[in-house]
């Protein structure tokens, strides 16, 4: 299985979880959930393979390095 393949198939568990886990109850902002959910441990984690340069984080993501500032600063890892 792809790595990608893999990720997919993460989120698609714990999303179908997260459905059982509301037991008759509606979702919100579901979407604005699931970003930050994920978009703070994927800063994490290549901030710390490319050693704190936001340079090469930046690149590595295909975002602006100002982007990529203001991202680490929303979820407080500057």
């Amino acid at each position: 299985m792809s790595q990608q393949k893999h990720i997919e198939a993460c989120v698609r568990e714990n999303l179908e979880a997260y459905f059982r886990d509301l037991d008759g109850e509606e979702p919100h902002s579901m979407h604005e959930m699931l970003i930050k959910v994920v978009e703070r441990p994927l800063l994490e984690v290549v901030m710390a393979q490319a050693h704190g340069n936001q340079s090469k984080a930046a690149e590595w993501l295909g975002i602006n390095r100002n982007t990529l500032r203001r991202k680490l600063a929303d979820h407080q890892l500057l």
